[in-house]
């Protein structure tokens, strides 16, 4: 199993309007290529403007599979112009992690 975790942090006082624009024009397209994600989750303390997602595949090979299928995606691709265009996003950083032996997830 392979963790994508995705770690977002939008300029201040954009959050509500970058979360508006993936949920109207990029959420269907990602989930119909990866899944829903096993976790998305917004900060309410600490840093704030902090996005973060997390994505479940089964190895490297799935997540370069499914990831190639969705950037090839026209509606994807409308989005991704959408969102560089609004300018919302401040940086991001991704870890791609593996579970413990001790503490598995289970089966994507």
């Amino acid at each position: 199993m392979l963790i994508d975790h995705r770690t977002y942090r939008i300029k201040p006082g954009k959050l509500q309007a970058h979360l508006g624009l993936y949920e109207q024009y990029g959420l269907a397209a990602q989930v119909r290529h990866l899944g829903k994600p096993l976790a998305y989750l917004v900060a309410e303390s600490g840093e704030l403007n902090t996005i973060v997602h997390i994505w479940v595949y089964e190895d490297a090979a799935d997540r370069a599979r499914r990831r190639a299928a969705m950037q090839a995606d026209p509606e994807w691709q409308a989005y991704l112009k959408r969102s560089a265009e609004a300018d919302y996003l401040d940086n991001q950083t991704t870890m791609l992690m593996v579970p413990a032996k001790f503490a598995p997830l289970g089966k994507p």
